[in-house]
């Protein structure tokens, strides 16, 4: 692979305030796209680390290109705006990353109506709302790519956890059909899910296991460099999980994306959504 394969291609990536939406924005502008950072956070939080501004900045002082954007997901004027800025900015728009998410893992009775629309509306509407405002833009792309990060479709039912679980199946659903209705357009639409817990700030806000049980996002980072490279007339309508796509792509030694050295990670971020997951012999 050369070192900017994606060179003269402008990616717009949802999220990237900071976690796995801040290294994939670095992992692109360092292969040679252009990159939209967007996101809500353009002031630093008391709380939170990062900012979509501070994000372009990095990427600018590594060589890159980049703009920010300011936008929120479930608000499509925002995100039309954003999209529109893009292509005033560079003329054109080749990837769409559906990053950006809500996550609330609690019981039915512990998951009022109001968050229940949250979840649905930054996770399967947010998706929906950018890919559906990007989408005039991907057809003059001729290297067009939307991922969205979801789990693959298949679960039942998710005790404890419904609401979240069906706004981030919801987002799969979405891409799933859209790569169907765009079979034939030269558009690659598919999700991608790691199978082993990603260290962010939310991994460590909702207490999902400890520094032991993580990877880095660098391993999510490779798996859409991936997808992002191969033709999308040819890779579309899949449901990824990082692990198997990696393998397949000729990666044998997973101990490189450990957070602590030595370790070997669990599948803790697919038994989310498929308890009975089991990885290969």
């Amino acid at each position: 692979m050369a070192d900017t394969p994606l060179d003269g291609q402008v990616a717009f990536v949802t999220g990237t305030s900071r976690g796995i939406g801040k290294a994939l924005a670095l992992r692109l502008a360092d292969a040679g796209a252009k990159v939209v950072s967007t996101g809500k956070s353009v002031e630093p939080h008391e709380k939170l680390p990062g900012t979509i501004v501070e994000t372009t900045e990095e990427i600018r002082e590594r060589g890159g290109e980049s703009i920010y954007r300011q936008l929120d997901v479930r608000d499509e004027e925002s995100v039309q705006r954003a999209i529109d800025a893009t292509v005033d900015e560079w003329g054109q728009l080749d990837v769409v990353i559906n990053n950006a998410g809500a996550i609330h893992l609690a019981p039915f009775e512990e998951t009022p109506p109001k968050r229940f629309d949250l979840l649905m509306d930054v996770n399967a509407r947010g998706a929906y709302t950018t890919t559906h405002a990007a989408l005039p833009h991907l057809r003059e792309s001729d290297h067009a790519h939307v991922l969205t990060m979801s789990p693959p479709l298949g679960m039942e039912a998710a005790p404890g956890k419904a609401a979240y679980a069906l706004s981030k199946l919801g987002m799969t659903f979405i891409a799933n059909s859209l790569a169907e209705e765009l079979a034939g357009d030269d558009i690659g639409v598919n999700s991608l899910w790691p199978v082993a817990a990603i260290e962010t700030e939310a991994t460590r806000q909702f207490d999902l296991g400890r520094p032991e049980d993580w990877r880095t996002p660098e391993v999510v980072c490779d798996a859409t460099m991936e997808i992002l490279t191969r033709d999308p007339t040819e890779c579309t309508g899949n449901q990824f999980y990082d692990e198997d796509l990696l393998r397949e792509a000729g990666v044998e030694d997973f101990s490189q994306y450990a957070v602590v050295e030595g370790t070997d990670p669990g599948p803790t971020s697919a038994w989310l959504f498929d308890p009975e997951y089991e990885r290969p012999e």
